[in-house]
């Protein structure tokens, strides 16, 4: 933890900016940690104004070379709040994870309650949808053995399409025990679950193995379910305006 804090001012000293927050999102958030896991710092940041006047757009990154198991980058505050507009559900993620390294209330508030209108639920369908078909097509699809801790990356987004099935009005939280504790799995599948991360909380190689069928039949049955879902969204007016006006007001915070 103190690591990752040093690179957080570090990183405000150097590039002269101002995190807005910063906090865990891989494993260790989603809750399935193994012994060794990286720690997957992720961060948003304000520049202060001249940055944001020049003819030439700046990078609007900042990532720090993987060491030690650390992984840490960020979005400027302009590319955070325009995927927010597409919508991308992956800040409203970073903002729900219980592991948090910076948190300025204030800025976080005004983010959570935007990124909740436009990042809702109907709008996170297809993105789950595609994460875990291109996860399970790259890594399940016509094998008979698989790397098993693949299948939690593939189930996290496969329950948060459970969770919107059966919780419509509710953001889908960003851990898997939570997500699991939310929808309702049957004893054989959450036992297998259970199993698998019990397993890879004591190894950091959990192995390949046959495939897990209870664990095939809920991924395929969810995605049959989101398969017949209208993901189309009707633009709520006036949401560009209001990421502008926030974009504008963070912006001449820096001043």
């Amino acid at each position: 933890m103190s690591r990752i804090h040093a690179d957080l001012n570090r990183i405000e000293r150097v590039e002269d900016v101002r995190i807005l927050f910063a906090v865990e999102s891989g494993s260790r958030a989603w809750g399935f940690p193994s012994p060794d896991s990286d720690y997957d710092a992720r961060f948003v940041y304000v520049r202060k104004p001249d940055w944001y006047l020049s003819l030439a757009p700046g990078r609007d990154v900042i990532e720090l070379p993987i060491e030690d198991d650390f992984d840490t980058n960020g979005w400027d505050i302009r590319k955070a709040l325009s995927l927010l507009l597409k919508p991308n559900p992956v800040l409203l993620e970073w903002l729900s994870s219980p592991m948090r390294y910076r948190w300025n209330e204030s800025a976080c508030s005004q983010l959570l309650t935007f990124a909740k209108r436009t990042a809702h639920a109907r709008a996170c369908l297809h993105h789950y949808l595609s994460v875990s078909r291109r996860l399970w097509n790259e890594f399940v699809e016509g094998r008979e053995q698989v790397n098993l801790k693949k299948y939690f990356y593939i189930l996290r987004p496969v329950l948060c399409i459970a969770w919107i099935r059966e919780q419509p009005g509710e953001i889908p939280p960003m851990s898997l025990p939570d997500l699991m504790a939310g929808v309702d799995l049957s004893s054989g599948l959450r036992s297998a679950v259970e199993d698998l991360l019990a397993l890879k909380a004591r190894t950091s190689e959990v192995g390949a193995g046959a495939r897990i069928g209870v664990l095939d039949e809920v991924i395929l049955r969810e995605w049959a379910w989101a398969d017949r879902q209208d993901i189309r969204d009707t633009p709520q007016p006036g949401l560009h305006e209001e990421a502008e006006a926030m974009f504008r007001a963070f912006v001449k915070a820096q001043v």
